[in-house]
């Protein structure tokens, strides 16, 4: 360990390198910029650096990365998180692999943004845990302690800085190259069950999400950076006894005050003591999930409570919500009861004011003040917990009269969704099987219909997060296995919605990968909706389409080729050699979603001819091909006929 004067952004990226950082993309931001630059400068050998095209886009990346196992880090500012929560929602139903941390710097002013967002509510919103550091020291540190329990859990976890911790120097001890942690990564393990994203999942994970961080809560409370600061008696009496006018009833309340600060306040607080006189004061370094028991242990002795923070009253909140709980006659101030300003940066001078104010004796207006709107607070949390109650006896209602028939009702079979019977998206899907059968490949699928080549036989889609995800998916896993052949496929209309953004970002960081649009030229799973790309709007006005190939040429795509998936030997043999090219490559398999066309005459299977081999069922699952009493038939109130089918069959006997 050795000692070094460091800007906090600074720190942070040495903390992230010192911990075994594999990958780091972000986009920059002010206050955030730094990290991701110190990072470029600093990293060792084998780590990746990216300036993403956007937050998503490093988001995304960074996703892929630890899904092999990589530790990976995004950076980004405050209202940089807006752009990356379309994936981060959904990242934190799926879950990761290697230790993930979303380092978002806010700015408190604000000094250069156009909002005041604080992303210890998003980390509430989102589910997420939130680490809160109060130094460049604590920023440092926190990084080792945020991978650990990101892996730990197998979560996504926030690192929160403010601009005064992030562009803050000091001199700070840290670990020497020896003392680094060295991650190697696993490699992307296929499962699809745990990768790709559905309905059944969310719901699964959810249920475990809320039990996590009932977990963390009890763990953030012994959390050593989570703590209560105590002062003597006499260090107390001498400080606030001339503000309570020497009186020893007043000095003995005056002793039951308390202060709850995190981040960068809790600091500014321990400076602002030297001026007002010492308090007990509760460190809050992980504001959610919230230590509820420690904050407990703080709270038994107090009568009043002030809270020091920026932005929102989140500690001051979940302060004045464990007195509820636990019946504590605590009354807890800050923003919301007009102790504190509700905007802006804190400052040491401000903070001296809010603290000197706060243990003035005449106080007693802005005591009841604060008693009126508490009681209001409670008429409503009142009114609120009946309408909860009522809502579950309703439920518990519902469920009675359910299970109270007259006759058991039967279970219904499970049918999965599947492709519709001659989907030219399973034709896409099959050509792509065949050409890199026997090869090491990752198959990063988008939402859509074509989510649903996840499902057997195809078993197509490896991942699946959000809307463009798959495309920055495949990149970073690329860049963590460059042995791998990554694919991602993504649909006509998400390839416009939000796709462009990651060919254009793998085509600028130089990306080895294959993009599959699977264009039949309309919004399929929604109810066929235009895009761009259809040529006709709502508006009933038929305008000019919008060219996919020409727009990835124009991004700088040399190889761009589009084939019907019908032809399915063109389609295998084109897929096998554009594989191989380097670089970012494009195939647009185009064919029109069949619910959009009139469909051909339906296939026949000549019994005499076929050997029930059911390759057919086995290698493309089409819902048209069924068992009849043994036999392989065609439903041909199905069929649409696609001729796959008849393509696949080894004997020839489907016409």
């Amino acid at each position: 360990m050795h000692d070094e004067f460091l800007m906090g952004n600074a720190a942070i990226a040495r903390g992230a390198i010192a911990a075994g950082l594999n990958l780091i993309a972000g986009y920059p931001g002010t206050p955030s910029t730094e990290v991701l630059e110190n990072v470029a400068k600093s990293k060792r050998e084998g780590t990746y650096v990216e300036w993403s095209v956007n937050e998503k886009a490093a988001l995304e990346l960074a996703a892929g990365a630890s899904y092999a196992g990589a530790r990976t880090m995004v950076t980004m500012k405050q209202v940089g998180l807006n752009v990356a929560s379309d994936p981060l929602m959904s990242l934190e139903y799926v879950g990761i692999k290697g230790g993930m941390i979303v380092m978002v710097a806010d700015d408190p002013g604000p000094i250069s943004s156009q909002t005041e967002q604080d992303t210890r509510k998003f980390a509430e919103f989102s589910k997420l845990p939130c680490f809160d550091p109060s130094s460049v020291q604590e920023a440092y540190d926190m990084i080792s302690d945020a991978f650990e329990l990101s892996e730990k859990y197998g979560t996504p976890v926030f690192l929160r800085s403010t601009t005064r911790v992030s562009h803050g120097y000091a001199s700070i001890t840290v670990k020497d190259e020896s003392e680094y942690y060295t991650n190697t990564p696993e490699g992307f393990v296929k499962d699809s069950k745990r990768w790709v994203i559905f309905p059944r999942l969310s719901f699964a994970n959810h249920k475990k999400i809320e039990a996590r961080n009932v977990e963390l809560s009890k763990i953030f409370s012994e959390y050593e950076k989570n703590k209560i600061c105590y002062t003597d008696e006499a260090v107390t009496r001498k400080n606030i006894g001339e503000a309570a006018g020497d009186n020893d009833q007043a000095v003995e309340a005056a002793g039951r005050l308390g202060v709850a600060a995190g981040g960068v306040s809790f600091a500014y607080a321990l400076e602002a003591m030297k001026v007002t006189g010492k308090l007990p004061i509760f460190k809050v370094s992980t504001p959610f999930p919230f230590p509820e028991e420690k904050a407990l242990e703080f709270l038994k002795d107090k009568s009043e409570v002030l809270c020091l923070e920026e932005l929102d009253p989140v500690i001051e909140r979940e302060l004045t919500y464990v007195c509820g709980k636990y019946n504590l006659d605590v009354k807890i101030r800050g923003k919301l009861t007009g102790d504190t300003v509700n905007a802006g940066e804190n400052t040491i001078d401000s903070i001296i004011g809010d603290i000197q104010r706060f243990i003035d004796k005449d106080g007693a207006a802005a005591e009841a003040q604060n008693a009126d709107s508490g009681a209001a607070s409670a008429g409503t949390g009142a009114s609120n917990a009946g309408t909860a109650n009522a809502g579950s006896a309703n439920a518990g209602a519902g469920s009675a009269t359910g299970t109270g028939s007259a006759e058991p009702v039967p279970e219904l079979p499970v049918r999965p969704p599947v492709l519709c019977a001659g989907c030219p998206h399973r034709a896409s899907f099959y050509a792509v099987k065949k050409a890199m059968q026997g090869r090491k490949t990752v198959f990063c699928g988008d939402i859509g219909c074509y989510t649903l080549g996840n499902a057997m036989p195809l078993d197509m889609v490896d991942t699946c997060l959000c809307m463009g995800a798959g495309v920055n998916i495949a990149q970073g896993v690329g860049h963590i296995e460059p042995d791998t052949k990554c694919f991602a496929f993504v649909g006509d209309s998400t390839f416009f919605a939000s796709a462009i953004t990651g060919v254009i970002n793998a085509v600028y960081n130089q990306a080895d990968m294959t993009l599959i649009v699977l264009d039949n030229s309309t919004t399929a799973m929604t109810g066929h909706q235009p895009h761009p790309g259809t040529g006709h709007t709502m508006m009933g006005e038929i305008v000019a389409k919008i060219n996919i190939e020409q727009i990835l040429r124009g991004i700088g795509l040399t190889t761009v080729e589009t084939i019907d998936p019908l032809d399915m030997k063109g389609s295998i043999e084109l897929i096998k050699r554009v594989a191989d090219e380097p670089g970012v490559k494009a195939v647009i398999f185009k064919s029109p979603c069949v619910a959009i066309v009139p469909p051909n005459k339906a296939l026949h299977i000549d019994q005499e001819k076929c050997i029930k081999c059911k390759k057919c069922i086995r290698e493309i699952g089409c819902p048209g091909i069924v068992i009849n009493d043994g036999r392989v038939e065609i439903d041909t109130s199905l069929c649409t006929g696609c001729t796959l089918c008849l393509l696949v069959c080894p004997v020839g006997a489907i016409s």
